[in-house]
């Protein structure tokens, strides 16, 4: 049976992983999907209640990162990530957005062999001066599956 962690760090991601956990959920004969959240939204009503609203389980890691600049944020992630990979080291690692969380987790999973999946329910602004774009750019870059799976919200 293959580990997916599904890695969420916002409320936009924990609406795109969702479904996601779900239906990996039910496929429960060859896919144990573990939800990993890193804390980049910390508050209960950013997090919390948002995990209950959308019928998820308690994650199965917390990496607690909280706030900070970008790159505080992003190496935080990063380093408490990785950890969580070496402890518990799953066989894929789906990454959902743009955020800082995004990009650090794509980074700790292939630095040490971990196939990446980015599942963006973003458009590409083309807009390199903002970090989200950054993100964007350098997770397609690294997904494992050569392509960017896009989502078109309603």
């Amino acid at each position: 049976m293959i580990t997916v962690d599904l890695v969420a760090a916002a409320r936009p991601n924990f609406m795109k992983v969702a479904p996601l956990y779900r239906a990996l959920k039910s496929e429960n004969s060859w896919c144990r999907p573990r939800l990993i959240h890193t804390g980049q939204h910390y508050d209960t009503n950013m997090s919390d209640a948002f995990l209950r609203e959308l019928g998820l389980p308690d994650p199965d890691a917390h990496l607690g990162i909280g706030g900070g600049t970008h790159a505080r944020q992003t190496g935080g992630v990063m380093i408490a990530y990785e950890e969580e990979c070496l402890r518990a080291r799953p066989d894929w690692v789906v990454v959902v957005g743009d955020v800082n969380s995004t990009i650090a987790c794509t980074l700790a999973a292939k630095k040490i062999g971990i196939p990446v999946a980015h599942l963006e329910a973003g458009l590409h602004s083309g807009d390199r001066s903002m970090p989200e774009e950054l993100n964007r750019i350098a997770t397609d870059a690294l997904d494992t599956l050569g392509s960017r799976v896009t989502v078109m919200e309603s």
